[in-house]
């Protein structure tokens, strides 16, 4: 009966094997799934670098317990061993190229290994990225094509020669784990292409020529920043309604903006939504709200302090691809004055100042509450604008391809009258 190997390289062998295979049903997809594979592509860093691990330990084994003595000689012993030798070059380049990769692309993704441990990028110049894609390209199909070789290999020597080899890797010899090792593999198959995201339905095509598409995405683009650049027309009844007659007496005054207040975003992405907040900001406002052309507005937000929730994906916020806040660590939108367009209701026109473009912004806004005295009196402020995000260069690499033209933004805090 042949020598066995270790219960530890027995278990190293079919993990190690599993896990590929669940490699190879994500990583086929991943190329197709844009931005909705963002979740994915982490997942797949996560499980390369642990191949990459065991595949470290596997080595180390291999040299620490003895190994069972070859079975069979010549021609096919020595493609056996180029096999298993190839396979262990794969197991460790792949990751490692993965990882290179990762480190020299134009866009800097951070890494948490399973969302937990830092994965910090090589020093690798960023010249290298062709070389380390191609090369991981490469190295995947040349792995699966090893794979292939090596599970001929087991079923020539287990179903044709009859010799027992593949026993070396079931521990007791049990008939049982014969099959349910090997199904691992197609498990771990299955499992990743179980968790591919279902495809998209293909909108039927318009039967437009090609400038008529370019024409109606740049009208997309341009949508909220022609919404900002000009007040609606049925505004206008209200807006001279809402004029008083007699001046205000002494000056407009001011507000202090209570803790506790938000600013949060969202944007589609691939037909779902990314949801974030911006935790630090201040706000300076000046209005008297019977005469809102007296507003005086100006709101600044710490950029680095945005989050979506998703510790990847907020690494990546503050590159150059979006915020660009080592640069441009702030934003800042200013108005001065507002108008009525409703009971309570206001509209502000100003600037938007965004990684070092200015434009026109508009915001849109409610008060309630009531004024009291000077010491009491409170409004709760809540309200809204879209903000047209490539026209401030805000996602504008290939990770953002999938984001809509628009991003919706929302606000509400309560502000106390100084006194």
């Amino acid at each position: 009966m042949p020598q066995r190997y270790s219960l530890i390289a027995i278990i190293l062998h079919w993990a190690i094997a599993a896990l590929l295979a669940f490699q190879i049903a994500v990583g086929w997809a991943l190329e197709d799934l844009g931005a909705r594979g963002f979740s994915l592509y982490q997942l797949h860093k996560s499980v390369g670098m642990t191949i990459l691990a065991l595949t470290l330990v596997r080595i180390a084994v291999r040299y620490w317990k003895p190994r069972p003595a070859k079975l069979e000689g010549g021609w096919q012993g020595a493609l056996a061993s180029g096999v298993h030798v190839g396979l262990y070059a794969f197991m460790l380049g792949a990751p490692l190229t993965g990882w290179a990769l990762v480190s020299t692309a134009k866009v800097k993704v951070p890494t948490l290994l399973f969302g937990i441990l830092p994965l910090p990028h090589l020093p690798l110049p960023a010249a290298s990225h062709a070389l380390a894609e191609n090369g991981h390209g490469l190295l995947a199909w040349i792995g699966i094509a090893l794979f292939l070789l090596h599970v001929a290999g087991a079923l020539r020597h287990h179903f044709l020669m009859g010799d027992g080899l593949i026993w070396r890797m079931v521990p007791g010899r049990s008939a049982v784990l014969l099959v349910a090792l090997p199904a691992l593999i197609l498990g771990g198959f299955v499992a990743g292409r179980a968790i591919l995201p279902a495809p998209q339905a293909k909108p039927a095509p318009a039967p437009m020529v090609q400038e008529a598409d370019n024409e109606v995405e740049a009208a997309n683009v341009a949508q909220a920043e022609a919404v900002n650049a000009a007040a609606p027309a049925e505004n206008a009844a209200a807006n001279i309604m809402q004029a008083a007659t007699e001046q205000p007496v002494g000056p407009p005054p001011a507000w202090t903006v209570q803790p506790g207040g938000h600013i949060g975003f969202s944007v589609g992405n691939d037909g779902e939504a990314i949801k974030g907040s911006f935790a630090k900001w201040t706000a300076a406002i000046v209005m008297d709200p019977d005469h809102p052309d007296s507003a005086d507005i100006r709101v600044t937000i710490d950029m680095a302090s945005a989050s979506v929730g998703d510790a990847y994906k907020d690494g990546m916020l503050p590159g150059d691809e979006f915020f660009g806040v080592a640069a441009h660590p702030t934003a800042t939108f200013v108005a001065k004055g507002a108008e009525a367009t409703g009971p309570n209701r206001y509209r502000a026109s100003g600037t938007l100042t965004l990684k070092g473009v200015s434009k026109p912004q508009a915001i849109r806004f409610t008060l309630s509450g009531k004024n009291g005295t000077a010491k009491d009196a409170t409004r709760k402020v809540s309200g809204s604008a879209t903000i047209a995000r490539q026209s401030f260069g805000v996602g504008n690499g290939d990770s953002s391809t999938g984001l809509t033209p628009q991003v919706a933004l929302t606000f509400d805090f309560t502000a106390k009258r100084k006194e």
